[in-house]
C-alpha cells in the first residue's frame, strides 16, 4: 500500500544538504567572501602582438630585367648573401659608352695640355677640356659601379617574407623585389587609449608579456617608445622591448599575439577595491555589494565605483570601509538581512 508524501514534505527532503536553517527557521546561504583592502596597484590588460626588429623591402638602384631569383618565400638567408640579379648586358652597354667617352675627353685633355704648354691654345680652351675629361671620368667610374648595383643581397640574417618578382620581369629603379625580415623579435607593439597615456611618464609604471602560445611565462618588459599622437583615433600605438636572451630561448617571432599588463601604483592611497563579481546590479538601477556584519547576516549598500581594471577588479571610490567582508558569489540571490555561511577555501 502507497503512503502519501504532502508536497511541501517532499520539497523539505529534496532541499540540497548544502543549505543550512538559522535559529529562528530561516535558511542560511552558503557565501564566499573577500575583505576589502586598499588599491595599492593597478594592473591593465592590453592585446598586443611581436612586431619585427628588422624588416626591409630591397630593390635594385638601377633598372633592368631579373636573371635569377634564388631564394623563395619563408627561406632563411645569411648576410650578404645573393638574392636575386639583373641581366648585366644594359650596364655592359652602358659601361662601354661611357668608357668610349671617357677614352676620348682623356686624350683630348692630354693634346690641349701639350698645346698649352706652348701657348698654342688659349686657357679657355685648355679648362673647358679640362672640365669635360674630369665630367666624362665621373661618369665612367659611376657606371663602372653599376655591375654590382645588378646583385641584390641580403643586409642581414633574416627569412624572405615575400618575393614580388618572377624571373625575366623587368623592373623599375627603387621599385620592391622582395621583403626580408628578422625571424626573432624583442618588440611587442600595442595600443593604449588616452587616458593612460600619462602613465606611461610615470617611473612606478612596470610592464608584462604573455604571449597566448607561451600562457604560463611571463615576460618582464620595458617601455621603448610611443607616440604622442594618434591621426586615426584608434589609439596611442606604444613599443615595449623584452630580453634577448629571452626571444631567443622561446622562439618569439613577429606577429605572435600576446597580452601586455601595465602595473602602476594607485595614487590615493585610500581608493579600495573588489572583484567585479561582488557587484549587485539590479534592474531598477544602481550600483551595490552585499556586506556580511558580524551576526552573518548581509547588509545592501550602495557604492561609488571607478575605473576597471586587470581582469576582474574594479576601484570602489566611496561606499565601503577597509577590512569589511563582501560577498563575491551567488550576490543576485541575496535579500536584505539574510543569514549567510561563508564557505571561503
Amino acid at each position: 500500500m502507497y503512503r502519501t508524501i504532502p508536497i511541501a514534505a517532499f520539497a523539505l527532503l529534496m532541499m540540497p544538504s548544502c543549505v543550512a536553517r538559522g535559529g529562528g527557521g530561516n535558511v542560511v546561504q552558503s557565501v564566499k567572501t573577500v575583505e576589502v583592502m586598499p588599491t595599492e596597484y593597478i594592473n591593465r590588460d592590453f592585446a598586443g602582438m611581436a612586431t619585427a626588429d628588422d624588416a626591409v623591402n630591397l630593390a635594385f638602384k638601377i633598372s633592368g630585367q631579373i636573371a635569377a631569383c634564388d631564394v623563395s618565400k619563408g627561406d632563411f638567408v645569411r648576410r650578404e648573401t645573393l638574392l636575386a640579379s639583373l641581366d648585366p648586358r644594359d650596364v655592359e652597354l652602358q659601361v662601354a659608352s661611357d668608357r668610349s667617352q671617357y677614352e676620348m675627353a682623356r686624350s683630348q685633355y692630354e693634346r690641349m695640355k701639350r698645346l698649352m704648354e706652348h701657348e698654342a691654345v688659349s686657357r679657355q680652351e685648355f679648362e673647358a677640356s679640362e672640365a669635360s675629361f674630369v665630367r666624362a671620368k665621373s661618369t665612367y667610374e659611376n657606371t663602372k659601379d653599376l655591375f654590382s648595383d645588378t646583385k641584390l643581397r641580403a643586409p642581414f640574417d633574416g627569412v624572405i617574407e615575400r618575393v614580388y618578382v618572377d624571373v625575366y620581369q623587368r623592373v623599375q629603379a627603387g621599385e620592391t623585389i622582395l621583403r626580408l625580415v628578422n625571424p626573432r623579435s624583442t618588440t611587442v607593439e600595442f595600443t593604449m587609449p588616452e587616458k593612460s597615456l600619462p602613465l606611461l611618464s610615470d617611473t612606478t609604471t612596470r610592464f608584462s608579456v604573455t604571449f597566448d602560445n607561451i600562457p604560463n611565462r611571463r615576460f618582464n618588459a620595458r617601455l621603448h617608445k610611443y607616440a604622442k599622437t594618434s591621426s586615426d583615433a584608434s589609439g596611442f600605438p606604444v613599443a615595449l622591448k623584452i630580453s634577448k636572451t629571452d626571444s631567443e630561448l622561446y622562439g618569439i617571432s613577429p606577429g605572435m599575439t600576446c597580452q601586455i599588463t601595465m602595473r602602476s601604483e594607485e595614487d590615493d592611497p585610500q581608493r579600495l577595491s573588489v572583484p567585479l563579481s561582488a557587484i549587485y546590479a539590479p534592474a531598477m538601477g544602481g550600483t551595490f555589494v552585499w556586506v556580511v556584519g558580524g551576526d552573518n547576516r548581509v547588509e545592501r549598500r550602495r557604492v561609488v565605483l571607478g575605473d576597471i581594471f586587470g581582469r576582474d577588479m574594479v576601484v570602489v571610490i566611496s561606499g565601503l570601509r577597509e577590512g569589511e567582508k563582501v560577498v563575491t558569489a551567488g550576490v543576485y540571490k541575496l535579500q536584505e538581512g539574510v543569514e549567510v555561511k561563508v564557505i571561503n577555501d
